[in-house]
C-alpha cells in the first residue's frame, strides 16, 4: 500500500489514503499519535508541489 493522500472527515477526523500497487483498491487509515509527522507532512503537501496551474496568476476576487 502506497500513501497518497491526507484526508479530513467531517467529523475532523484525520486519515491517510493509502494505494493498492497491486489492484488501486484505496483505503483510509486513522491518523494516530505514533504515526511519523514527517512522513505524513511529506503527502500532505505533495498536491502545493504539483500545483495544476500557475500559482504566481492566482487572484483574490474579494
Amino acid at each position: 500500500m502506497t500513501p497518497i493522500a491526507i484526508w479530513v472527515r467531517g467529523d475532523d477526523e484525520w486519515s491517510l489514503l493509502h494505494r493498492c500497487e497491486r489492484c488501486g483498491f484505496i483505503r483510509a487509515n486513522r491518523i494516530a499519535g505514533d504515526d511519523c509527522e514527517n512522513a505524513l507532512l511529506a503527502v500532505a503537501e505533495r498536491p502545493l508541489s504539483r500545483l495544476p496551474f500557475p500559482a504566481g496568476k492566482v487572484r483574490s476576487h474579494g
